[in-house]
């Protein structure tokens, strides 16, 4: 008679994500990256003026009417959190947190829980 424990597999926890095959580290790819970008912006520079336009307007061609009004919209959004946040400095609102705190019950207190006593 087999005992509930005999089919137990002993050993450490073995994951899948766990692989034996290391990944290169990314640090010589940015290397290489580093050393193209002054060819890249070597090139840019070279380039015409009017040809990046171009790239800006097929950019801006391919936006419909609505999202960009949403994008205007958002712009405004954020520009009104902007200030409104901007409107305190953070003492000041340290100083309207204490006074709410203050003027709050004792939110530390146990409650009443029976009806008895």
């Amino acid at each position: 008679m087999m005992s509930e424990y005999s089919a137990v597999i002993k050993g450490s926890l073995k994951l899948k994500a766990d692989s034996k095959i290391k990944k290169k580290s990314k640090r010589h790819r940015r290397k290489a990256k580093v050393e193209k970008e002054p060819e890249v912006i070597a090139e840019t520079a070279d380039s015409t003026e009017p040809a990046s336009t171009n790239k800006d307007n097929a950019f801006k061609l391919t936006k419909t009417k609505s999202e960009l009004e949403f994008d205007r919209r958002k712009e405004k959004r954020l520009l009104e959190t902007i200030l409104t946040k901007a409107e305190k400095s953070h003492k000041q609102r340290i100083i309207d947190l204490n006074r709410r705190l203050n003027e709050m019950s004792e939110h530390f207190d146990i409650p009443k829980v029976s009806w008895t006593k």
